[in-house]
Parts: C-alpha cells; sequence; structure tokens
C-alpha cells in the first residue's frame, strides 16, 4: 500500500505538471505548486510526530519525491532537498525544533551543507559568516541549513579542520535573488544566500560526524530509527529519488508523444521496432533505478531498526548504488531523447525540460562516481578508508 502522502501527490499530480513551465519561468517554485506540496504533506514525510509530522519509512519519503518529480522535475527536487531537512532537525536539540515548528508545523527549512563559511567561538555560541551557493527552494523557507568550519575565534579555520551544520532564522541571511541563472532546475530556485556576522546559539549547531553516525538522534532523544540513519545515506536519498522521478517523467512524455508520431520516412513510431526497443529498454533501466535505489535504503532502515550499526561496507556499497542508479536513469533518459524525432527540441515539448532538469540533477556532487566507486571497492576488499573517503560514506 502506498503511503497516503504519496496518494495525494498522484491526486494532485495534473496541477503540478501543468504549473512546471511557470516555474522555470519564475526561476522558483510558484505559490500555487508550493500550496499543492503543503497540501499533500511531503515536507512533513521525515518530520518527528511530537511536530505534527509522519515520521515516516524512508522508502515512502523517496516514493514521494519521485512521484512530485515525475510531473515536475523542479519540485521534485525540492521535496528531495527540503524535504530531508526535517529528519536533521529531529536530531538536534530539542529547542531548535521548537523554535521552528511550535507555531507552524509547515515552516519549512533549505540547505546548502556545504562549508563555506566560518563559524567564530563566542561566549554561548558562535559568530558566523559567509556565502552559501545552490539553496535549493530557499524563498519558501523560513529557516536554513548551512555548512561551517568551526573558526579560530580570528575568522580563520581552526586546526585540525571541524565542520558542523548550523541552522538560522531568516532574519539572519540574506538571498541573492539574481544568483540562479541556469540551464536545467531552474524551477528550483537554488539562490545564493549571505551571512555578516550573525550570532548563532550553540543548540543550534551540530557536528557534521555526529549527524553522520547517529549520536546527536541518540543524545538528543530522538529514538527512531529513522532518526540514527547516516546522513550520507538519507541526504542522496531525496536528491537521487528526484533524478530518477525526472527521468520517469520523461519516459511518460516520451510514450505520450511517440504513440501518433509519425516519421520523416512516413512510418508509425508504433511500426518502428528499433524505437519502441530502445524506449523497452529504457524503460527497464529506469525501473531498475527505483528498485535499487529504495532496496538499499530500506536495507539499512531494517538493519538500524534491528539494533545493528551498519558497517562502513553496508554504506559504502549502498553510496556506490545510489550514485549508479543515477546514471543509469538519466543515460536511459538520453536514449529516449535521441529517439524522440526533431520536435523534441521545441520549448513547448515537456520532455526537453525533463532531459535537461536530469542532466542538471546529475552534477550534484553527490552524483560524483569516482569517490563512490573507490570507496566500496576498497571496503570489499577489507581496506580501510582514509579519511577524504569516509566523508561522503
Amino acid at each position: 500500500m502506498a503511503h497516503e502522502v504519496v496518494e495525494r501527490v498522484e491526486q494532485i499530480g495534473p496541477k503540478l505538471a501543468a504549473l512546471a513551465d511557470e516555474n522555470e519561468k519564475l526561476g522558483k517554485l510558484s505559490d500555487e505548486s508550493v500550496s499543492l506540496l503543503r497540501e499533500a504533506g511531503v515536507m512533513r514525510l521525515l518530520q518527528p510526530k511530537r511536530h505534527g509530522g509522519y515520521a515516516a519509512d524512508p522508502r515512502d519519503f523517496a516514493e514521494a519525491v519521485m512521484a512530485v518529480a515525475r510531473h515536475d522535475g523542479a519540485a521534485g527536487w525540492v521535496c528531495g532537498v527540503v524535504g530531508v531537512h526535517p529528519w536533521e532537525i529531529a536530531q538536534m536539540d530539542p529547542r531548535v525544533g521548537q523554535e521552528i515548528w511550535g507555531e507552524n508545523q509547515d515552516v519549512w527549512a533549505a540547505s546548502p551543507y556545504m562549508p563555506n563559511g566560518i563559524a567564530d567561538p563566542v561566549d554561548g555560541g558562535y559568530v558566523l559568516s559567509g556565502r552559501w551557493p545552490f539553496s535549493s527552494g530557499t524563498d519558501h523557507c523560513d529557516w536554513v541549513f548551512l555548512g561551517a568550519l568551526v573558526g579560530d575565534g580570528k575568522g580563520k579555520p581552526a586546526s585540525p579542520p571541524s565542520v558542523m551544520h548550523v541552522i538560522l532564522p531568516r532574519s539572519d541571511y540574506e538571498i541573492l535573488q539574481d544568483s540562479w541563472n541556469v540551464i536545467g532546475l531552474s524551477g528550483t530556485g537554488s539562490k545564493d544566500v549571505v551571512v555578516d556576522k550573525a550570532f548563532l546559539p550553540a543548540h543550534r549547531t551540530v557536528d557534521q560526524d555526529e549527524v553522520s553516525g547517529g549520536e546527536a538522534a541518540l543524545r538528543n532523544g530522538a529514538e527512531e530509527p529513522l532518526y540514527r540513519l547516516p546522513f550520507t545515506s538519507m541526504f542522496p536519498l531525496g536528491i537521487t529519488a528526484a533524478v530518477i522521478g525526472i527521468c520517469e517523467g520523461g519516459l511518460e512524455a516520451h510514450l505520450a508523444a511517440q504513440r501518433d508520431r509519425v516519421t520523416v520516412i512516413g512510418v508509425q513510431v508504433r511500426d518502428d521496432p528499433y524505437v519502441l526497443s530502445a524506449a523497452g529498454e529504457a524503460a527497464a533501466e529506469i525501473a531498475a533505478s527505483r528498485v535499487q535505489l529504495i532496496e538499499g535504503i530500506s536495507t539499512l532502515h531494517e538493519r538500524v531498526a534491528a539494533g545493528e550499526t551498519p558497517t562502513m561496507e553496508d554504506r559504502a556499497r549502498i553510496r556506490r548504488n545510489q550514485v549508479r542508479c543515477a546514471w543509469r536513469a538519466v543515460s536511459a533518459l538520453d536514449e529516449i531523447f535521441a529517439r524522440s524525432g526533431g520536435n523534441v527540441i521545441r520549448r513547448d515539448n515537456p520532455l526537453q525540460r525533463f532531459w535537461r532538469d536530469a542532466h542538471v540533477g546529475l552534477q550534484h556532487m553527490i552524483h560524483v562516481p569516482g569517490s563512490a566507486y573507490h570507496s566500496s571497492t576498497l571496503s570489499q576488499m577489507g581496506i580501510e578508508l582514509p579519511p577524504q573517503l569516509r566523508v561522503m560514506v
């Protein structure tokens, strides 16, 4: 049985699809798109129950993101990124959840996590400054997660380096409205944010390693297995789910257009075995990506629920497969696009937008294959991973 949120997404799917062009032109999600996503409850799937969320199985989150992305890639991407942040908020000091959701349980938080700022220690917390690109969905968020290097008290990174995730209210940062001009996923509105000497109470910070290993969740009373999953498994989940959903949407657009298309030599595509064979193979590849992504996070969730601690080999294997899922699905979409005829390049053909969105989604750093494959192979050989490879495993 599909989760109720996934069912609601399917019900509003045609409305989401109808708004996709508007979102691309706006360079962010429209207010109507955001209203639909709030109505469906996608962002509350990983939110703790005490704050009006579902604390759902991570596979339900992935399936909801795919369902949204199948109709509008940008909306799916925002769900995949913004939707994972309640999962991390649940692991922080309980005061953070109360500050964010105490009056409104539909408040959203943006990111990114790259450590582009310096958090200098001061009495009671830190002072943060920096600039971060790629803050997806940020115009519709009232808080933002940011990655930061702990400072030395003089505006420079401390040695050895230490990375924190910090969270700030909208009053403490600026969104640079002219910083998002891109060839795909335009509707995500992934703009730059700037922080200039904002004070961070210590309770709004968490050590990156503690989130990755589940220690923060246990210390702060988030006992559900969901909140003890590694950050390096959960954060990529939403992003890769969005890419797979985008490819599923592209496949649907291709099949709808080919049903009655006649080629330049007068042959109906339905009678062209080469185009149909390619579409069938691509459909199988995209379906395989969906299954493998969900199987990986489900296996990890089951092990944590059983009281086990995932091994580094487990984590590296799941990261390897997650990366491969994205590349497999986008490669399949390329095969579809190449056989869709000349009209596929027209702006009113939704397939071209799915194709552009998928390729931009593949550019995210979590989809870089080299280090993920390298890490998995070393782990399978029983060789301990060096620090630079453990960061994203």
